[in-house]
């Protein structure tokens, strides 16, 4: 048995253990910590606000920055994360899950307050969770009727509707898990060498997270506060 069937046999119930601990609480959890703020990142507002005070209150360059900062980061820990190569895979997972989880939502959360959004809105929240999932994923799951609707209109629903909370949530936390799991095991099995699985991981992380952030741009529309 090779080294690629060997790891894979091993690795594989173990993300399997790993992807149940990961859904609907973690996700809110994750989003909380975004806009409150964690360990060196400010509160997403926060740091949004000392973008449009660099950028002398042009909101587009400040949402421009915000996006480029966050993907910065994300490229960091997604190298951090994966740089173990496949022996410490099943151990970063979770780590890589949840940092990127806490990154996209910051940035996000950033991008919905310099448009004029409430942060503390649980519509808004719900929007940017399921920004999280990208363009094409809400348009199927919408078409599917898995989402009620598209972000910008859940963020400016007429009222809260609490029953989707959970539903957003599952559905976020289930997309994560399977685009960072899944892939860090489809790209990391054919590589021998640590540090290549680390320089993989960060562009992956950057890339995702910068489309993230493009749609977010495109999605969350200047609403007056």
């Amino acid at each position: 048995m090779g080294l690629k069937e060997t790891v894979e046999r091993q690795l594989t119930p173990r993300i399997t253990e790993i992807a149940p601990t990961l859904t609907g609480g973690f996700v809110r959890e994750a989003l909380n910590r975004a806009i409150d703020g964690v360990g060196p990142l400010a509160p997403a507002a926060q740091a949004a606000d000392k973008q449009l005070r660099e950028q002398r209150g042009n909101v587009e360059r400040a949402i421009h920055e915000v996006i480029e900062n966050n993907v910065r980061i994300a490229g960091a820990q997604g190298f951090a994360t994966n740089v173990g190569g496949m022996i410490t895979m099943a151990v970063t997972i979770p780590a890589n899950v949840t940092g990127l989880a806490i990154i996209q939502c910051r940035m996000v959360a950033g991008i919905a307050h310099l448009r004029g959004h409430d942060l503390a809105d649980p519509r808004v929240r719900n929007a940017i969770l399921s920004l999280l999932l990208g363009e094409e994923q809400v348009h199927e799951l919408v078409k599917k009727r898995k989402l009620p609707s598209t972000p910008m209109a859940i963020a400016t629903a007429p009222v809260h509707d609490p029953t989707i909370d959970r539903v957003i949530s599952a559905v976020v936390a289930t997309d994560i898990v399977a685009r960072v799991a899944g892939k860090r095991l489809a790209t990391t099995l054919g590589r021998k060498i640590p540090v290549v699985g680390g320089v993989v991981g960060m562009g992956a992380d950057g890339y995702a997270t910068w489309r993230v952030g493009r749609y977010a741009d495109r999605e969350m529309l200047p609403r007056r506060r």
